[in-house]
C-alpha cells in the first residue's frame, strides 16, 4: 500500500477521534452557538470547492466541485439561519406586544 495512503488515513482516523472527544465535552448550552459558528466556517469549503472545479479537467471535477459548492453554500446559509434563530431569542419584547404570526 502506497505510504500516502496510509498517512492519509492515520491522519483521517485521528482527527474523527479528536473531534469525537471534542465534541462530546462540550454542554448541551453552547452546542447550538458552537455549530452556528462552525458552519460560517465552512465557507472555506466553497472557495476549496471552486478550487477543485479549477484544478480537475473534465466532467469528474465539474460534478465533485458541483456538489460541494451546493452542500457548502447550504452549510454556510444553514449555519447564519440557526445564528439568527439563536439571536432572536434574546430579543427583548415591548410590553403589550404580540409574537411574530400571532393575531
Amino acid at each position: 500500500m502506497d505510504p500516502l495512503v496510509v498517512l492519509g488515513a492515520y491522519v483521517f482516523i485521528l482527527a474523527a477521534l479528536t473531534g469525537l472527544e471534542v465534541i462530546s465535552k462540550v454542554p448541551s448550552t453552547l452546542h447550538t452557538p458552537l455549530m452556528s459558528g462552525a458552519n460560517a466556517i465552512h465557507g472555506i469549503i466553497v472557495v476549496g470547492a471552486m478550487l477543485v472545479v479549477a484544478a480537475l479537467p473534465g466532467p469528474l471535477g465539474l460534478v465533485l466541485g458541483f456538489f460541494a459548492v451546493v452542500l457548502g453554500t447550504a452549510n454556510v446559509v444553514g449555519g447564519f439561519v440557526v445564528t439568527d434563530r439563536m439571536l432572536g431569542m434574546f430579543q427583548q419584547r415591548r410590553p403589550g406586544a404580540r409574537p411574530p404570526g400571532k393575531k
